[in-house]
């Protein structure tokens, strides 16, 4: 069996999550949440070198990000594939999975979730209103207004759900938990992706397992209240 280290509610852990439902393989999860002091295991930066999670165990295999975590899955369990064979499709699902891990994440999510949940929660430090501020005012419509514009009437790449729509769309449900809004009358393509996703079976059955944390964390499920029925 499959044991991932993680949160579900982390963008990256729930892009391993969603690959491994997707493909049917059972696995068990082991909470680690790097950010509280003395909660990881006492081996976890031999586990993650960066400190960082998700990380995988297969056997006697282990291995840290998640996009090497959801290619060496898609290698070892092809059917129901997230990354498409042919190779301009493959390669766009690669680009979007990077600028979701990177720009969305680094820029948006990441900085946000800091400020308003780990900051206060976390290090008991008030939330920075001024720099959550500057991001929804920089970088979140920039980000927000390319996908809005590559978003089109059916998945980013391709006739079904790749790994490029659980990376995008992992960033906007975490986006939306620590209390955002995507707007649907400024980004309507974005948001219709959104729902498509979100109800496609592994995203929606990853989506309820997560629920115990969203709810232990004080997190906001409106988002995802369509697919919790």
């Amino acid at each position: 069996m499959l044991h991932i280290y993680g949160v579900p509610v982390s963008v990256h852990t729930r892009k391993v999550i969603v690959a491994a439902i997707e493909k049917n393989l059972p696995y068990q999860l082991t909470a680690v949440v790097p950010v509280i002091p003395g909660n990881p295991p006492a081996n976890w930066r031999t586990l993650s070198p960066t400190g960082l999670i998700p990380v995988l165990s297969d056997g006697d295999f282990t291995l840290a990000d998640s996009t090497a975590i959801c290619v060496y899955l898609e290698r070892t369990h092809p059917t129901r594939p997230l990354y498409p064979a042919d190779a301009k499709e493959n390669a766009q699902v690669l680009w979007f999975e990077q600028y979701a891990g990177g720009t969305v994440f680094r820029n948006v999510v990441h900085p946000i979730f800091r400020e308003v949940f780990v900051q206060p929660n976390v290090n008991k430090v008030p939330t920075d209103a001024a720099k959550v501020d500057a991001v929804l005012a920089g970088a979140a419509p920039e980000v927000f207004g390319y996908l809005e514009s590559v978003a089109g009437d059916g998945f980013l790449v391709g006739p079904r759900m790749t790994m490029a729509d659980v990376a995008v769309v992992s960033n906007l449900i975490t986006f939306q938990y620590i209390g955002f809004e995507l707007d649907a009358s400024r980004y309507p393509k974005l948001k219709t992706l959104f729902e498509r996703v979100i109800a496609q079976p592994a995203m929606r059955k990853a989506i309820q397992a997560e629920q115990g944390f969203v709810q232990s964390m004080g997190l906001n499920n409106q988002c995802v209240r369509s697919v919790l029925a």
